[in-house]
């Protein structure tokens, strides 16, 4: 089989997100590209293993193979290359919970699409900012990314990336606390998902369905949908999904008083995303272990886990993970009997919280 086949038989596996069976593939035409000195071969199998490292959780992996893409684009004076593997790199960062970096390489490869009047560049580069905004805190922002890549998407005819800025719109919603919207969204890319057979896409809207019908209190609904996710991420072998989907099954539970099951589901999803290294997953499990430890009258466990979610959201600068340690701190220390919920106002968030546990988005 030619360096060629090796590849389209690899990007037809990764679309088709059998992650493990494409990785093999790409390394083989990747060293059949270097064997036959095809150094643009060599580029487009470095950027997607970059590609399939992200989507399996791998981070710096990802940034490894993005980085080697970045100085062969330099190489060959390819600049729209060089932007896409930085847009790359950045989403790696990204996951890595390095949200301003990410930000910066963003911005450096949006300037090249803009000069080279690249419209699936733009609209990439802008789902990939929606998403940076959220994990910075920064609702207003992301909504506004995500809707102008999403009319980019729509006039470009791509189905996939509509879908994706639909999740991105969904995620958005809940943390701003426009419950509905988000349900909505979610929705809307399940079933566009579903018509394209995109079964990453399809579980990443389950979940996000799962978690709009958990702010709701449609407990029996949400954990549903999080079966349905958990089911199709165990068979890609996508860890920082299944991760986030099972913290959300711990704080159904939770919500559900049942707190031992609650406890399991956040210590396996605490497990995943320090494998991972996902310092904003490992905070969540924190504040949702801080509860359950509350609810079970352990004051001092609970104060170690949030405060630990406090210190860590403020050296990492995840704004609405620090105000849910800053609510659920204000509480357990009996401040006054007043919940600051003041510090949502400030994001222009729609929250507001009355009682342990806290049904956060």
């Amino acid at each position: 089989m030619t360096a060629d086949r090796f590849f389209h038989k690899a990007s037809e596996l990764k679309n088709r997100a059998r992650y493990k069976d494409a990785l093999l593939l790409f390394k083989r035409a990747k060293r059949a590209y270097e064997k036959d000195n095809i150094t643009e071969g060599r580029l487009r199998c470095f950027m997607s293993i970059g590609d399939v490292y992200r989507m399996t959780g791998n981070f710096e992996l990802a940034g490894k193979n993005y980085s080697e893409s970045i100085k062969i684009s330099r190489k060959l004076k390819d600049t729209t290359a060089a932007a896409d593997a930085a847009v790359g790199l950045g989403l790696s960062v990204r996951g890595l919970g390095r949200w301003k970096e990410a930000l910066e390489m963003f911005s450096g490869a949006e300037k090249v699409y803009r000069e080279k009047k690249d419209r699936e560049g733009m609209a990439f580069v802008l789902w990939a900012k929606g998403g940076a905004f959220r994990i910075k805190g920064d609702a207003a922002d992301s909504l506004k990314s995500f809707k102008k890549s999403l009319r980019l998407f729509r006039t470009l005819g791509d189905k996939h990336g509509i879908g994706y800025n639909l999740c991105g719109l969904g995620g958005v919603s809940r943390v701003a606390g426009l419950f509905g919207d988000s349900f909505k969204y979610y929705t809307a890319a399940n079933k566009l998902f579903s018509e394209l057979n995109d079964t990453f896409g399809v579980a990443y809207s389950h979940c996000g369905i799962g978690n709009a019908l958990r702010m709701k209190a449609d407990y029996s609904g949400a954990l549903l949908h999080f079966r349905k996710a958990t089911t199709l991420y165990r068979k890609i072998g996508d860890i920082v999904s299944f991760s986030y989907t099972l913290w959300s099954l711990g704080k159904t539970h939770t919500m559900l008083g049942k707190l031992d099951k609650a406890m399991d589901y956040f210590k396996q999803s605490c497990g995943f995303f320090k494998k991972t290294k996902d310092p904003r997953g490992i905070i969540y499990c924190k504040l949702g272990m801080g509860e359950i430890e509350f609810l079970r009258g352990r004051l001092s466990s609970a104060l170690v886990n949030l405060n630990a979610a406090f210190r860590d959201s403020l050296s990492d600068g995840f704004s609405v993970e620090n105000c849910h340690a800053v609510a659920l701190l204000s509480l357990v220390n009996k401040n006054n009997g007043k919940i600051g919920n003041r510090c949502y106002n400030k994001l222009g968030l729609k929250l507001k919280f009355q009682s342990i546990p806290f049904n956060i988005p």
